[in-house]
C-alpha cells in the first residue's frame, strides 16, 4: 500500500459527548466486549472472553506498572511547576529507580515552564521515616521534552520511594478530572509488576485473577513482556503524511522464557493473542522476518499502520482508541481500516464506553 495516500482524516470518527469513560466499572471484567471475527461483529461481556479463545493459543500481556509520574514544586514567587516524568535519560536509570543513588535524570514535560527559566527547585518531605529534600534542575531541551536532573539528600531512599511518597498518578488528560485515590488501584493491571510506565496498558485493565485462571484452565498459555509506556504511544499525529510522524522510542523487554513460548506456540500451529497495542509493538519489534521472536531488551519506535505485515501476533485484545491516533492505525493494520471504522460505528450505536477506562474489542 502506498502510505503517501493515507490521510490522517481517514482515521477520524464521530464520538458523541459523554461516551468517554471517566471511571472504570466496579467489576473489571464486566465491561462490554465487541468481538470482531473476519467481518462479523458480535457483542458480549468481557468475562466471557475465554469462550472466544481457542485451546493451544497464547496470550501475551504487558506487565509494566504505572509510576506516580507527576511531581509538583512551588517557586518562591508562588508559581506552581509540574514535572511530568516520561522516561529515564538513559536505560540504566530504570534500574537505578530502585537503588539508593541520590540522583538520576529523566526526560520530562514541564508545566508552567515560562515561570521556571533557570535555577534549582526543591521540596522537603518524609519518606519511610526519613526527612528528604528533593531538588530539580533543568537540563537541555530534548525534542518536545526537557532533561530534568533530580538529586536528594538521603542515601537510604530510592527514587521509586520518592515517587511513591510525593508523586501523583498521571491519568489521561482527556478524562478531564483530577487523580483520585482509587486510581492507584484501578489504573493498574492486576498483573502489573515492573515500574516504569507513565500510562497504563489499558487493554489489560479488564482482567482479574479469576479470569486469568479461567483462561489458563481452558488450555490457553499466558506470557509476559514489558513495555514502559511513554510519549510514543500517545503522541498525536499532526503530519498529513503519516510516514512523517516521528514515533517516540519506548523501552521494552522480552525474556528468554517468553520468546521460547511464543516461538513454540507458532511452531505448534497455535495462535498468539496480544493483550493491548503495547504488547503487540513489543513482539513485532523483536520478531525477525523469519517469524522468530528474539529475547532482548532495548528501545522501540515501531509505527504500525495499514500495509504492515504482522510477524508475531495473530489476534488482539484492545480498547477503543482516540480518533486520528497511532493506536487506531495499528488496529486498522490488523483488521482493515473500513472494518475497524464499521466496528467503531457499531460500538457507538450500542453505547460502548471509550478509551482507557472504557470497553474492549477482541479482533481474531
Amino acid at each position: 500500500m502506498d502510505t503517501k495516500h493515507i490521510r490522517i482524516s481517514d482515521y477520524d470518527y464521530p464520538l458523541p459527548d459523554g461516551r468517554i469513560a471517566k471511571f472504570p466499572l466496579a467489576e473489571r471484567d464486566h465491561s462490554k466486549l465487541l468481538v470482531y471475527d473476519h467481518g462479523s461483529i458480535g457483542d458480549d461481556i468481557f468475562c466471557n472472553l475465554p469462550s472466544h479463545l481457542p485451546a493451544g493459543a497464547l496470550m501475551v500481556f504487558n506487565n509494566t506498572k504505572v509510576i506516580q509520574a507527576r511531581i509538583h514544586f512551588r517557586k518562591d514567587t508562588g508559581a506552581l511547576i509540574e514535572v511530568f516524568l516520561l522516561e529515564p535519560a538513559a536505560p540504566a536509570d530504570y534500574e537505578q529507580m530502585f537503588q539508593a543513588t541520590g540522583c538520576c535524570s529523566w526526560l520530562c514535560l514541564v508545566g508552567n515552564l515560562k515561570k521556571w527559566k533557570e535555577g534549582r527547585l526543591s521540596r522537603s518531605f518524609t519518606v519511610r521515616g526519613h526527612n528528604v529534600t528533593l531538588s530539580v534542575e533543568r537540563g537541555p531541551e530534548h525534542h518536545t521534552s526537557h532533561r530534568i536532573d533530580f538529586s536528594w539528600d538521603c542515601p537510604e531512599v530510592t527514587f521509586a520511594d520518592i515517587l511513591d511518597a510525593v508523586g501523583e498518578l498521571p491519568i489521561p488528560p482527556y478524562l478531564n478530572r483530577k487523580t483520585e485515590e482509587s486510581d492507584k488501584t484501578t489504573y493498574q493491571t492486576v498483573y502489573s509488576k515492573i515500574k516504569g510506565s507513565v500510562a497504563a496498558p489499558t487493554a489489560g485493565l479488564h482482567f482479574t485473577p479469576e479470569l486469568l485462571q479461567r483462561i489458563a484452565d481452558k488450555g490457553v498459555s499466558l506470557a509476559y513482556v514489558t513495555l514502559h509506556v511513554g510519549l510514543g504511544t500517545f503522541r498525536p499525529v499532526k503530519e498529513d503524511n503519516i510516514e512523517d510522524h516521528p514515533m517516540h522510542a519506548e523501552f521494552c523487554i522480552v525474556s528468554q522464557e517468553t520468546a521460547d513460548i511464543v516461538n513454540r506456540t507458532h511452531a505448534n500451529g497455535g495462535r498468539v493473542i496480544s493483550v493491548g497495542t503495547t504488547s503487540c509493538r513489543t513482539l513485532e519489534s523483536f520478531t525477525g522476518e523469519d517469524g522468530i521472536l528474539q529475547p532482548k531488551s532495548g528501545w522501540t519506535d515501531i509505527f504500525i499502520y495499514p500495509g504492515y505485515r504482522f510477524k508475531a501476533i495473530d489476534a488482539l485484545v484492545t480498547n477503543f482508541h482516540l480518533p486520528e491516533s497511532t493506536l487506531i492505525m495499528l488496529v486498522s493494520a490488523l483488521a482493515g481500516r473500513e472494518n475497524v471504522l464499521c466496528a467503531y460505528e457499531e460500538a457507538v450505536k450500542e453505547r460502548y464506553r471509550f478509551f482507557s477506562f472504557g470497553d474492549a474489542m477482541f479482533i481474531h
